[in-house]
């Protein structure tokens, strides 16, 4: 038992991916800061030191020495008072977007997809309680009358809302599910979205049930979204293929009848050339 007791004060256990790393090879600082990176989030901007403590605990000195260093580096602007991003954080997100095979892999598929039906297809990863774009193909902008929020490449989106994100979580187990949303939260962002945890559940366990999603204007009023995922050799959820669109051009049974059939077939596609 001392044994057990030692070896975990030894290692820590990343509370949402469960990677475990020895204490010893961990750099707190170099963590913090990146904590301190992220608090920039898509809901505020621009942040004051006061701002940036609040949301990631840290103190305030830690705080300021690390947004004074950001901006140095030029990931940060500041106008005295708030910082915010600059584009030199696109470095990250390009080099992923260069580099990981899934992306380049996807992209003629979605291409086609648009191609045959003239909607927006993308491949979405799950990070924590967001969804991420990680290969999209949008329908021409003077072809709709309202450009979805947060089909760009790399934008962030509350995973309960969204299709895709609740399509990914309906691959996790029923425990690991109970600690994400008691780790999350299931916010209101429309008058639409389910934010009671009992009828979450229920509707996580029937799109697993179904094996695809369909959300409709629970992120961003007059958008719909459907969703299925994209396995691994093993069957494992990797990432989820979606289709979105407005209400005005499609509706559920057009989504189902339509859109669902290519977008099984093309994530079997995908898996293959994956393997």
């Amino acid at each position: 038992m001392v044994s057990e007791m030692l070896m975990d004060k030894r290692k820590k256990i990343n509370p949402i991916s469960s990677e475990e790393i020895l204490t010893e090879h961990y750099i707190a600082s170099l963590a913090k800061g990146m904590e301190v990176l992220e608090a920039f989030g898509t809901e505020r901007q621009k942040l004051s030191v006061g701002q940036v403590a609040e949301k990631t605990r840290i103190s305030r000195t830690a705080v300021r020495r690390y947004l004074y260093t950001f901006k140095y580096l030029g990931y940060l602007s500041s106008d005295g008072t708030h910082y915010w991003i600059t584009h030199k954080v696109l470095r990250f997100s390009s080099a992923y977007l260069n580099s990981s095979f899934l992306p380049k892999l996807a992209q003629p598929y979605l291409n086609t997809l648009n191609q045959l039906s003239g909607l927006s297809f993308s491949v979405v990863v799950l990070d924590g309680h967001e969804v991420v774009p990680i290969a999209h193909s949008v329908m021409r902008q003077n072809e709709q009358r309202i450009m979805p929020y947060g089909i760009h490449l790399g934008n962030r989106l509350p995973a309960h809302a969204t299709s895709t994100g609740k399509l990914l979580l309906s691959y996790l187990s029923p425990d690991e599910l109970q600690q994400w949303i008691e780790q999350f939260g299931l916010k209101r962002l429309t008058p639409y979205s389910i934010t009671d945890e009992h009828l979450f559940k229920q509707r996580i366990i029937e799109i697993g049930q179904q094996d695809y999603c369909i959300s409709k204007e629970e992120h961003e009023l007059g958008v719909i979204a459907i969703a299925v995922p994209l396995l691994s050799a093993k069957g494992d959820a990797i990432a989820a293929l979606n289709c979105i669109s407005t209400t005005n051009q499609m509706d559920t049974p057009d989504l189902v009848e339509h859109i669902l059939p290519k977008l099984r077939q093309t994530a079997q596609d995908i898996r293959y050339a994956l393997n």
